[in-house]
């Protein structure tokens, strides 16, 4: 931020003597709140929380910054699991917005206000989600990418890909952003969750293959991409596209052509429909909380609304519609309709509509 000019060094200096550093769980003892961001590893993130619970002090919130991981377990490995919550950030934390705030089914009351009002002196916008794989961003994000990461290995170049995505909306393509991320970021956390993932040999094949590659993105200048040192522009790279169609050779993937409506649609309609069956299951808990969790950390274009907002302006049976051509396709593994979706369209309800009678039925 020095070095852009959005900081001068005193304020540097200031910001800089507020942080201190330990090797020692102590330390924390007389925390208000302590949030573990260690890698996603379960076995590692309840070693920490047996930790925390032993050293912090009563009603102190332990928070997790976990993307994906089930936060029950987490909370299982302390005494203490009405103090247990997720306050996943996204990347950069500094810059982006959103907060997802991930309530288990023991967190208390008072530890969810405790977060929730927490964001706004941390100049966050909070969501309150329930445990599932993903929560409600990375878990509707999982066939958005999935779709992009199969047609580049059906044939579809990565620049092709992020190119459709962009020009429709999105501020980055999908496979830029795990070029930003780190592809062994991705990589790890599949590992970490494969019995979670549908048996789909070809299932985020794209990114093992540059992984095993040793292409890792940005940080070592090749991924989906090409970089040059101190550079973020993207190069568009035949070595990759080599890569991703020799493993799509091993897997026996057929190629195809694209348009750009199709790579607009594969990699829309299964973010929508998750979202939907989200919605449907209760870990969001209006349409609206998952349109501002897309909108403020996911790079979804304001002025479409959000996804479930988006969703309802092309019409909820042509989003139906669209799901049942793709099924036709290629297959019911990925592309099951969501049952609220169904429902909507069955019905003749609107989303609004839908959560009013909900919340008529809880009342």
């Amino acid at each position: 931020m020095v070095d852009r000019g959005r900081l001068d060094a005193e304020e540097k200096a200031r910001r800089m003597a507020l942080i201190g550093t330990s090797l020692s769980y102590e330390s924390l003892a007389g925390a208000d709140v302590i949030i573990e961001a260690v890698t996603e590893n379960m076995e590692l993130k309840r070693q920490v929380f047996s930790e925390l619970d032993r050293v912090a002090k009563a009603g102190a919130v332990l928070a997790t910054n976990t993307s994906t991981l089930d936060i029950e377990q987490i909370a299982a490995a302390t005494r203490r699991p009405e103090d247990v919550i997720g306050m996943h950030f996204f990347s950069p934390a500094n810059v982006m917005p959103l907060l997802e705030v991930v309530r288990t089914t023991r967190t208390s009351p008072q530890t969810i206000r405790t977060v929730m009002d927490l964001a706004r002196p941390l100049r966050k916008t909070p969501v309150l989600a329930r445990v599932c794989y993903g929560f409600i961003g990375n878990r509707m994000m999982e066939g958005y990418a999935r779709e992009a990461q199969r047609m580049v290995l059906e044939g579809a170049t990565p620049r092709m890909v992020d190119s459709a995505l962009e020009e429709w909306g999105m501020a980055m393509g999908i496979l830029a952003v795990f070029d930003m991320a780190g592809i062994d970021v991705g990589v790890n956390v599949h590992k970490a969750n494969a019995e979670k993932f549908p048996p789909d040999p070809a299932y985020y094949q794209a990114d093992f293959a540059l992984y095993e590659a040793g292409r890792l993105g940005q940080k070592n200048g090749k991924g989906y991409y090409r970089y040059e040192p101190g550079n973020r522009a993207r190069i568009d790279d035949p070595e990759a596209v080599a890569i991703i169609a020799e493993r799509a050779r091993q897997l026996q993937v057929p190629q195809r052509r694209h348009t750009r409506e199709e790579i607009v649609e594969r990699c829309l309609y299964p973010l929508l429909n998750e979202g939907l069956r989200i919605l449907g299951e209760g870990v969001a808990l209006r349409a609206s909380d998952i349109d501002v969790v897309w909108t403020s950390g996911y790079g979804f274009p304001r002025y479409r609304g959000g996804p479930m907002f988006h969703a309802e302006t092309i019409g909820l049976d042509v989003l139906l519609a669209g799901m049942r051509k793709y099924q036709d396709m290629f297959g019911p593994l990925h592309w099951q309709p969501a049952p609220l979706l169904v429902e909507l369209v069955e019905r003749g309800l609107t989303i609004a509509q839908w959560e009013a009678r909900q919340r008529g039925a809880a009342g």
